[in-house]
């Protein structure tokens, strides 16, 4: 897979997400399906979205014990999607069990990466909220590192932390990496956040984007300027 710009579609609806779908007249985006979307309208939009052409991440954060987990992996391996994660917070062995469930009988399966820590939750949170002492950078450094040990393909991070997954892992590992705001956008409640481009420069392979292009008067145009800042205006 190459690097590319993925639109977050956190909407409630398949009425409001095909509507979002419709102005892209004749693109096909890399999308975004979250707990939001996915609990409102289930596994038949999944089907819908691909039937459509859409390369999908389906971003559901599985975190469970290991069983579950692997139980729920071969059921949503059944989707055809591209790529799917888990929390890297489940332990190693949480995630080879997904891998495990993700994997088909054919010996196929999507992209499975792990959330490091939410680009909501900064280093002070993550002391006091969830009693982790190290520093935020040790701790995504750790959990990606967990997450190559179990056989995932990469994680999620903020871009702020890209650099330093790819010292630790190698530069074949992915960074999944949301926290992405044009500079004069709203951060909204991310609070470890940057630009397309800056992003692109500390070694992001993937951005995912959502309300400063779904939100926007023209999303489409938006997610023009997305591509081109990232990618430099050649979308791979």
């Amino acid at each position: 897979m190459n690097k590319d710009v993925i639109i977050a579609c956190d909407f409630n609806s398949k009425e409001a997400l095909f509507a979002f779908l419709d102005k892209f007249t004749d693109k096909k985006p890399f999308l975004k399906i979250g707990m939001e979307l996915f609990y409102a309208e289930g596994p038949a939009i999944v089907r819908e979205i691909k039937a459509r052409g859409h390369k999908i991440f389906l971003d559901l954060k599985l975190h469970d014990i290991p069983n579950t987990v692997e139980k729920a992996m071969a059921v949503l391996s059944s989707l055809d999607v591209d790529l799917c994660n888990v929390h890297a917070g489940g332990t190693i062995a949480m995630m080879e069990a997904a891998l495990k469930g993700l994997t088909r009988p054919d010996g196929t399966r999507p992209l499975l990466i792990a959330v490091t820590q939410l680009t909501s939750t900064d280093e002070e949170r993550m002391h006091r909220d969830l009693l982790i002492p190290d520093s935020l950078e040790d701790v995504v450094r750790h959990y990606a590192q967990n997450a190559k040990k179990a056989g995932l393909d990469g994680v999620v991070c903020s871009p702020l932390e890209a650099r330093l997954v790819k010292e630790a892992c190698g530069e074949a590992f992915l960074t999944v990496t949301p926290g992405v705001r044009f500079a004069d956008g709203d951060a909204g409640d991310q609070v470890r956040i940057t630009t397309p481009a800056k992003a692109r420069q500390i070694g992001s392979d993937y951005i995912v984007v959502g309300r400063p292009i779904t939100q926007a008067a023209d999303p489409v145009l938006a997610y023009e300027r997305c591509v081109a800042e990232f990618l430099g205006g050649n979308k791979a």
